[in-house]
């Protein structure tokens, strides 16, 4: 049975959740594991917020020790009651703890948020979802936890852009892949009129437009300004597009 304590000050409750200090949280009393989640940072933040930005990421070297400490504060600090644990609490930006775990990689966070009825599709004031920051950043595990959540794979933010523009902007060719086969639009466009090829000849990656060139991708599509994707390619790059163009064609 938890220890009857007093509720500690604030800014040591916001350390805790940032070291990844279990043994804080769980030696709080429910009534005060309550009151400690309506606390809010400068920036907004719930100590649940906090602790999911904090996980350690699928690269990390340090991800095992770290991270295990960091989902028992999660999951101490979250409730089953999604009306209460401010699983869904946005802080200044509209980021909610789902945001803050896919951008820093964290598969295992997630699944204790959406366990906790967290929104797989809840957008920030971007207009983006968690998928468009796991896209954004490659991590290939958090979105596959996403997407069988009911990630919605053509989501546009507030400039159009979906996950896969995310992707390909960033160079993902594994993410691209995936969102692909989960039935990522290849042709969709942003505000601008451009499409994730597009945003992939901007950026310079190469491996991403010749992979969206293998799904169908359209190299004729103008945005907005009146140019395709060659038209926004460099010389070297636009004849490679060229040639992979025709070996299709040719195959």
């Amino acid at each position: 049975m938890a220890m009857e304590i007093d509720l500690p000050k604030p800014e040591v409750l916001f350390r805790a959740a940032e070291d990844g200090d279990a043994s804080l949280f769980a030696s709080l009393s429910r009534e005060a594991l309550d009151r400690a989640r309506s606390l809010r940072n400068e920036d907004g933040r719930s100590l649940l917020h906090v602790a999911a930005s904090f996980g350690r990421s699928e690269a990390s070297p340090h991800r095992c020790f770290a991270n295990c400490v960091t989902l028992i504060v999660v999951d101490v600090i979250s409730a089953s009651d999604p009306s209460i644990n401010g699983v869904n609490s946005k802080d200044e930006e509209g980021w909610a703890p789902i945001h803050s775990a896919a951008s820093i990689g964290n598969a295992e966070i997630i699944e204790i948020l959406l366990s906790r009825g967290g929104d797989v599709n809840l957008i920030n004031d971007g207009g983006r979802t968690a998928l468009h920051y796991a896209a954004s950043k490659g991590w290939l595990k958090v979105a596959e936890v996403l997407i069988s959540h009911g990630a919605k794979i053509n989501k546009k933010d507030k400039v159009g852009c979906t996950p896969l523009h995310r992707a390909a902007s960033t160079g993902k060719s594994e993410l691209c892949e995936l969102l692909i086969e989960e039935g990522a639009d290849v042709d969709v466009v942003d505000k601008a009129g451009q499409t994730p090829l597009v945003h992939a000849v901007i950026c310079q990656n190469q491996q991403v437009a010749l992979l969206l060139l293998r799904h169908g991708a359209d190299l004729d599509v103008e945005d907005k300004e009146g140019y395709t994707a060659l038209g926004r390619a460099s010389d070297d790059f636009r004849r490679i597009l060229i040639d992979a163009a025709k070996a299709m064609l040719e195959g």
